[in-house]
Parts: C-alpha cells; sequence; structure tokens
C-alpha cells in the first residue's frame, strides 16, 4: 500500500479576503485580507508541499513529472485538479472562465476552467451571481456598455450545504459573507467583467472586456448537478457531481465508511471533525491524497468531508 501524502496549503490574499481561514480552520494565515486557500494545488501559481513521509517537502508538480505513477500514469502536463477554500469577506469580481479551447489558444497553453462550489457557510441573507439575462451577444454587449449591472445578472440566494457547477462560460461572483469550497481545473485565468469601480492601491484593477465578451455563453445555460444519496446509521455520502474533468462526493460520518481504492487517485479534505483513515489520524484542515494503488481504505471518527477524483 502507498503511503498518504498529505498537503500545506498555499494562502492566497486579495482584496475581498479576510480572517475565516485562520479563525475557522486554525491555519496560520499571513493577514486579515486572506482569501483563498490553495489547499491541493499542483499549478505554478501555488504549489503545495508535502508534508512528511518519503516525499516530505517536494511539490505537488514534482510529484507529478518526477513519479507518475503514484497518479496512475494519468497524462497530461500538470497535476489536472486544484481544491481551495475561499473565504469571501466581500464580493468578488463579476467575472468568467474559458474553456480548454480558447485558454489553451489565448493563455498560454493553459487549462480552461470548470469549477464547483460547496457552500461550506455563510450568512443569512448571503447570495451569488450565476448566469445573466441577455439572449444574444448584442444585448449583452449593449447591456454591458450601459451598466445595466442589476438588469443583466441573476441573483441566487444560497445556504450551507448548497451545491453549484460552474461551466466555462457562464458569468458568475462569489458574494461577500460566503465560504465556499471550490473543486476546479487547475487554471488560473479568470476575465473580470466588472469591478464595481473598487481601486486597488489607488487604481481600478483591469477588466478582461474582449476576453469576457469572447467566451460568454449567450443565452446562458445553467448547469445543474444531479445530487444522489447513500445513507445508512454511521455515514452519508452524496455525489455532488460527476463531469468530465472530476467527480466530487460530500461525506459526514459517525461512525465507519469504507471505502474501495479508486483506480487513478483521490484528494480527500477534511471540513470538520477528526477521526482516522486505515489508522493514521487526521482532523479539521487537513487535506491530502491517496495515491494510485493506496488500495481500499476505513475512514473512522465524525468527521465531514469532500472526497474528489479526476
Amino acid at each position: 500500500m502507498s503511503e498518504l501524502l498529505f498537503l500545506e496549503p498555499v494562502f492566497k490574499e486579495v482584496l475581498w479576503g479576510g480572517d475565516a481561514l485562520g479563525a475557522r480552520f486554525g491555519y496560520e494565515i499571513p493577514s486579515d485580507k486572506t482569501g483563498e486557500c490553495w489547499a491541493v494545488s499542483g499549478h505554478q501559481n501555488g504549489d503545495c508541499r508535502i508534508r512528511g513521509g518519503q516525499y516530505d517537502g517536494r511539490t505537488l508538480g514534482q510529484l507529478w513529472q518526477e513519479h507518475r505513477e503514484l497518479f496512475g500514469n494519468q497524462p497530461g502536463e500538470q497535476f489536472p485538479l486544484l481544491v481551495k477554500i475561499i473565504d469571501a469577506r466581500e464580493d468578488l469580481s463579476i467575472q468568467v472562465h474559458p474553456d480548454d479551447a480558447y485558454a489553451g489558444a489565448h493563455e498560454n497553453g493553459s487549462l480552461g476552467k470548470t469549477e464547483c462550489w460547496y457552500i461550506l457557510d455563510c450568512e443569512p441573507d448571503a447570495s451569488i451571481v450565476i448566469g445573466h439575462n441577455a439572449s444574444s451577444k448584442e444585448e449583452l454587449a449593449q447591456m454591458i456598455a450601459q451598466e445595466r449591472w442589476e438588469e443583466l445578472l441573476r441573483l441566487c440566494p444560497v445556504h450551507k450545504g448548497d451545491f453549484f457547477q460552474i461551466e466555462p462560460g457562464t458569468v458568475h461572483a462569489i458574494k461577500g459573507g460566503t465560504l465556499i469550497l471550490e473543486t476546479q481545473q487547475s487554471s488560473d485565468v479568470t476575465y473580470r467583467l466588472y469591478d464595481y469601480g473598487r481601486l486597488q492601491n489607488g487604481k481600478p484593477r483591469p477588466l478582461h472586456l474582449k476576453q469576457s465578451m469572447d467566451v460568454i455563453v449567450c443565452p446562458c445555460r445553467e448547469a445543474r448537478p444531479q445530487r444522489s444519496v447513500q445513507e445508512t446509521e454511521e455515514y452519508c455520502l452524496e455525489q455532488l457531481i460527476a463531469c468530465g474533468y472530476y467527480t466530487v462526493e460530500h461525506a459526514d460520518i459517525h461512525g465507519t465508511l469504507k471505502r474501495k481504492g479508486q483506480p487513478l487517485y483521490e484528494i480527500i479534505d477534511v471540513l470538520d471533525g477528526e477521526g482516522t483513515i486505515n489508522g493514521v489520524s487526521i482532523k479539521k484542515g487537513d487535506h491530502f491524497l491517496l495515491p494510485n494503488g493506496y488500495g481500499d481504505y476505513e475512514l473512522k471518527g465524525k468527521l465531514e468531508l469532500m472526497l474528489s477524483r479526476p
């Protein structure tokens, strides 16, 4: 059996961030403007280091290049998934992401960005932006030029436990008072459509209107994940999404959950509680990878987990 690969998160300070990543998960964050925890990442802009074991101190990106057998020899130039925890104290910009074809052609061969959000917590009146009301690219351009944002954007109330799949070309924004776990393709390409006229270091942040117009899908198509639940006296396991890039599941365990090993590898994020996996202690805030060949496993304890795989 291979050993678990525990990962050290990378933190990002941003205009809209807060301090929940420290207060809620006990992480040592750089400031009270910390908006993102890159919990599982092999991306060059935030490559997580392995903690402990024979690969201690190596990065996930290095292991992908030098020990592809750990990942079932999955093809690709980079580790394909990226898991974040996002603390939005304030609103994020209105944005959109490209697909693989557009990003590959216009962003130096980058992957596109399909992503999904699980609402870990939120304020009572929290909402997100997902989708728009323009029927065509012409109407979209007109509404943007006339700054008819309230008319253009679709607001959606959110509650703890809600889940959303965000396909490339979907106008979206996480809004203030929301704590989210995001599973996505390993891409850092975001096109900013509108930023409320905010200033950073005395200047507006750049917008990407041409790229946004290129990739926004009109009329918008909202993905509706088909959630399915398996429940026993000891656990509730819910599949949230299975798409061409990832499968994501949420588990609440109050006892034991036995799982078969996955064909390539699997990522586990401990969202709450503590327990063990095959006798190894795990706790809230841990993120680890079960490499290829790890085999079947048993989770025990009182745990809330997110499980994802390619």
